[in-house]
């Protein structure tokens, strides 16, 4: 991520440039009427293909988005060639991403619902990265914990309780002290472990 923060806005414009020409070239292969929608979200260059005909968006998509996917990495390809850096572009078609990340928070929610009563890790089924930093976002914001696990394509999340002291360890005075002290720990030390993609 460093890297690409690195880059300008004028090179992450020019990026969402290439891959809206390239986008276009396949469109018009397919034959297939959209609109190319470019921006810059989080730093990086974003670009939306915006259909009017229902069918063709969903053949863009694909089953569970493998086709927008692909075309997204095919995308990035294109980038890395015209401009000689490797690209983190979003590529998105008629807001499947928005609609994906809020299915992954119902899931992810029902999931931190499930380890809290439980008190148990949950593992969820394989995702892709973009999918499992929704995940693990989520899992931060909920006060909890997540580690991906496996090899792409069948790299998944696996969500669970932070580690508490042990309060017989403690003395009373020392309980408050230790739980902050801990609480910092967990974010500082931690935070770049629970997010390994």
């Amino acid at each position: 991520m460093a890297y690409d923060e690195e880059k300008t806005t004028e090179q992450l414009n020019d990026e969402a440039d290439i891959a809206a020409d390239y986008l276009e070239g396949l469109l018009d292969i397919v034959d297939y009427e959209g609109d190319i929608e470019m921006g810059i979200r989080n730093h990086r260059p974003t670009v939306q293909i915006v259909a009017d005909d229902d069918e063709d968006i969903k053949n863009l998509i694909g089953r569970d988005g493998e086709v927008v996917d692909a075309l997204q990495l095919l995308t990035r390809l294109a980038v890395q060639q015209k401009t000689g850096d490797r690209s983190r572009l979003i590529l998105d078609v008629d807001g499947y991403l928005k609609k994906r990340r809020q299915h992954l928070r119902d899931i992810a929610l029902d999931v931190i619902d499930e380890v809290r009563e439980t008190g148990e890790p949950v593992n969820l089924k394989p995702m892709n990265s973009f999918e499992r930093k929704v995940v693990h976002d989520l899992v931060r914001e909920e006060g909890m914990k997540s580690r991906s696990h496996g090899e792409e394509p069948h790299r998944y999340v696996t969500i669970y309780l932070k580690a508490k002291p042990n309060p017989e360890d403690l003395d009373d005075e020392d309980i408050d002290e230790v739980d902050e002290v801990d609480e910092v720990d967990d974010v500082a030390v931690d935070a770049p472990d629970d997010r390994e993609d």
